[in-house]
């Protein structure tokens, strides 16, 4: 069973930055699955806010957070990464990182705080 590890959330201050990492050093088919940043906000519907390919490393963004969110991934180091700039109250939230190929994986979550 692939699990990953998400850290790099906790509480910012709004404008400010943050970066998420999402690794997991067993799933040694990493490199081949697509990979998706999700989240939560309180009492909100799941969305995704960035989504990276596996062979041309593509990335797409919904416009919520488009120019200010950018994900990568080191496939080397079998972790993902999503780099939170502007930062704003809305961005409050549980962050999710989640594999897609033959199987679906998805890590636990982890809380980012953006106060005002």
């Amino acid at each position: 069973q692939v699990q990953f590890v998400e850290s790099g959330g906790g509480l910012v201050q709004a404008g400010g930055s943050r970066t998420l990492s999402c690794e997991s050093a067993e799933f040694i088919e990493f490199a081949t699955y697509t990979m998706t940043w999700y989240r939560t906000p309180p009492g909100k519907e799941r969305e995704w806010v960035a989504w990276i390919g596996a062979t041309d490393n593509t990335t797409w963004y919904p416009e919520s957070v488009e120019g200010r969110f950018t994900i990568s991934r080191d496939n080397a180091k079998k972790t993902l990464y999503l780099q939170m700039n502007s930062l704003t109250t809305e961005d409050t939230a549980v962050y999710y990182c989640t594999a897609s190929g033959l199987k679906t994986y998805s890590g636990r979550g982890i809380q980012v705080t953006v106060s005002s």
